[in-house]
């Protein structure tokens, strides 16, 4: 990833990191989940850089390079929201792609001194738990007087497309913001209200989904998608199953993500195109019949 090119914006008075590869007119911004940074999405920004599109991925607030509030335990959806939107100004941007993951996905809706390498212990040991236990095709369910991350015996090996290198990069990328409000955010946030009156997507969407991702298990989830409901609130929505697939598939198989990806940009601009060819002989017959 030496090509990436990262900066830092201020925004809501805070800095945000961001890392950018590419520099074709269409923008593709990615949005991460927890507990990942910029970094889950690096095959993929170098697939959609490589095939002529700019590619654009942040730290949220407090994850990463990012700054945290001041009180990292009362960040809220709103805040993380309205940095993106004062982002994407200071960035010039008025229309991008979006390709969201876990929460990040939610909002396309709406140096510790003396401890710093005990700091990173942590943060390894924490991020490692993670990947092992939600890259299973079961809902872990921790038993009675159990903490969940206990599930994870020690001597379990991370997945095999998931290596000591990447564990390393987390940890040192969450150096700088600690990790206060990633355990607020999002998922002590999610009672938060927005009173969205029309939460209908208009615009075309895609859904990749691991086939043993372990979401699907929460009650409801996978027959509301597979039967098609969820076409009510994206009517131009296109879902995609990998059957090896599991919670973090963009990371486990990136060339068969990658190339949906590609395929579905492809398809939206050749549908842009024949909109404004159609619409471009329009106006030349109307100009003609006046």
């Amino acid at each position: 990833m030496e090509k990436v090119e990262h900066k830092y914006i201020q925004v809501n008075g805070s800095k945000l990191h961001v890392a950018e590869l590419g520099s074709g007119s269409t923008a593709i911004l990615f949005l991460h989940g927890f507990p990942e940074i910029w970094y889950t999405w690096r095959y993929q920004m170098t697939c959609v850089a490589e095939a002529g599109y700019r590619a654009i991925a942040i730290d949220f607030r407090g994850y990463g390079l990012s700054d945290p509030k001041a009180e990292p335990e009362k960040t809220t959806y709103a805040d993380i929201l309205s940095d993106l939107l004062v982002l994407l100004d200071a960035l010039c941007l008025d229309k991008v792609v979006s390709i969201a993951k876990d929460f990040g996905a939610r909002l396309e809706i709406i140096k510790v001194d003396g401890f710093l390498d005990e700091l990173k212990l942590i943060l390894v040991g924490f991020v490692r738990k993670i990947y092992i236990l939600f890259s299973k095709s079961e809902l872990p369910i921790a038993a009675e007087n159990q903490e969940i991350m206990d599930m994870v015996e020690p001597s379990t090996p991370l997945p095999p497309w998931f290596t000591e290198k990447d564990l390393d990069i987390y940890g040192s990328l969450y150096e700088r913001s600690g990790f206060r409000t990633a355990l607020k955010f999002p998922y002590r946030s999610l009672l938060e209200e927005f009173n969205i009156s029309n939460p209908k997507i208009d615009v075309p969407a895609m859904l990749i989904m691991g086939e043993k991702d372990y979401s699907l298990k929460f009650p409801g989830t996978e027959e509301y998608i597979r039967s098609g409901k969820v076409k009510h609130f994206a009517p131009n929505y296109e879902i995609t199953f990998l059957p090896e697939g599991t919670h973090f598939v963009h990371e486990q198989l990136p060339d068969q993500v990658n190339q949906l990806i590609l395929t579905f940009l492809g398809t939206q601009h050749e549908s842009m195109s024949r909109l404004l060819s159609e619409l471009f002989k329009d106006i030349v017959l109307l100009c003609h019949g006046g």
